[in-house]
């Protein structure tokens, strides 16, 4: 039981942070965020979430510089005020916009923020045990090791997850009768607003741009196949 110990207080330590980042996240976002206020943008969110089954959704700005989309603990959903300056620059369209709130839409309903907590739990609890064990065989650096390892094993979790917010996306554009090339536009641009990403795919964690698209784009064809054999004219945009 002694020997286990360690692990169990990094597990409880591991709770109480998420708990406590949670409650800051919501803090943040209640001080610095406000219901979207623009019509084509609401159009599109009201036909996201009747495709959702979510009459009333509602999309919020947090309104920080940088661009991305937001799924809180709490299921609300954001786009910072860097997506909007880019919408009012004419550089993404409602469309496009629709699409990040989609994807976010996504990791609600595929309750990504309770497995990113349990994933994060076990993620700590094996970190602790790896620099044990490690620390044991290779002093100095067995700990740096386990860090690496763990870290490599939440990166590909969280492009898993982003795979799955992905096809969320493009499924529920479909069903709200969105374009799917608007999601597809919203990655290419984004990799000019964001630059080329930095190091190697598998220490990334999000996936790279090109293979998100051409698993939408796998998606949609699949889609347009299935159509056309039962005699539907349902275009994937």
């Amino acid at each position: 039981m002694l020997k286990l110990t360690p692990i169990l207080l990094m597990i409880a330590w591991a709770l109480a942070m998420w708990r406590f980042s949670a409650w800051r996240l919501r803090r943040e976002l209640d001080a610095r965020s406000a219901p979207l206020d623009d019509p084509p943008l609401e159009a599109v969110v009201r036909r996201l979430g009747r495709a959702a089954g979510a009459e009333n959704l509602r999309a919020h700005v947090y309104r920080i510089p940088v661009f991305n989309g937001l799924a809180a603990p709490d299921g609300r959903i954001f786009v910072t005020q860097g997506v909007i300056d880019q919408y009012r620059l004419g550089r993404l369209s409602a469309e496009e916009i629709g699409s990040i709130i989609a994807h976010e839409l996504g990791h609600v309903a595929l309750g990504h923020a309770r497995r990113r907590m349990i994933d994060w739990t076990g993620q700590n609890a094996a970190r602790a045990a790896l620099a044990m064990v490690l620390g044991r065989l290779l002093p100095g650096i067995g700990a740096w090791i386990a860090t690496l390892l763990t870290g490599l094993l939440a990166a590909r979790l969280s492009r898993r997850d982003e795979f799955e917010a992905d096809a969320y996306a493009a499924a529920l554009m479909r069903a709200a009768g969105l374009p799917a090339a608007a999601q597809i536009s919203m990655f290419r641009k984004l990799a000019d607003i964001a630059g080329p990403a930095g190091g190697p795919a598998w220490l990334a964690s999000h996936p790279k741009i090109e293979e998100r698209i051409a698993r939408i784009r796998a998606l949609h064809a699949r889609w347009d196949e299935g159509a056309r054999k039962n005699g539907c004219a349902e275009p994937g945009g």
